[in-house]
């Protein structure tokens, strides 16, 4: 079995022999190293968030918070900022914990975008406003056809709100209940992505 290293060597191997590669900013999180390392076989799917946050900074905030007895914490792989740039926080070697169920065989990307934010669970603010930009959009399209090349069994695409449909309490009323996960969303193109990245949308009906 190739140890951790061997393998970030193999991903960056192939990442920067793909052609065209959409430019790909390495901010790996301080707790990587003890996220659990997979092969890249087990990889079959790649899952589509928003952060429901502000901005990047605040993102990455989040993203360095530990929450777990490892000394880890919740994040998606990869941010694409509102300008298109994108950002690695997490190797796809590692299993991120991002997706609930999903996360030894997926690859989590995050939008940059407000969502819910601040008030996530509240009845009356269950609309996700914010269109996505184009910038986005187009750095998405090109990092999935990139991880599509690089990763042998990657073939399913699916929102956080189709493999997430778990309710909760809403925050202003104990009697309401709301979605506790629905990004990425209405925005999300849906249409555009299947046809530009070949990839089959998974949802829970499909869901394997």
């Amino acid at each position: 079995m190739l140890k951790a290293a061997g393998r970030r060597w193999y991903y960056g191997a192939i990442m920067n022999d793909l052609s065209p590669a959409w430019p790909i900013r390495e901010h790996r999180l301080p707790y990587q190293s003890k996220l659990e390392v997979r092969e890249i076989g087990q990889i079959d799917l790649v899952v589509m968030h928003c952060t429901e946050l502000p901005d990047l900074a605040m993102a990455r905030e989040y993203g360095e918070r530990v929450l777990y007895p490892a000394g880890t914490g919740n994040s998606g792989h990869y941010y694409i900022d509102r300008d298109g740039s994108v950002h690695c926080y997490v190797g796809p070697e590692f299993v991120a914990h991002h997706t609930r169920g999903y996360n030894p065989r997926a690859i989590g990307i995050e939008l940059v975008n407000t969502g819910r934010y601040p008030n996530w669970y509240h009845s009356g603010c269950q609309t996700m406003d914010e269109p996505y930009t184009e910038a986005q959009i187009a750095a998405t399209s090109a990092l999935l056809r990139q991880l599509h090349e690089a990763l042998p069994n990657l073939r399913l695409i699916a929102g956080h709100e189709d493999l997430d449909t778990a309710m909760v309490d809403a925050s202003d009323d104990p009697d309401s209940r709301v979605y506790r996960k629905r990004d990425p969303g209405p925005h999300f193109p849906w249409p555009r992505i299947l046809t530009e990245t070949a990839l089959t949308r998974l949802q829970p009906e499909t869901a394997e």
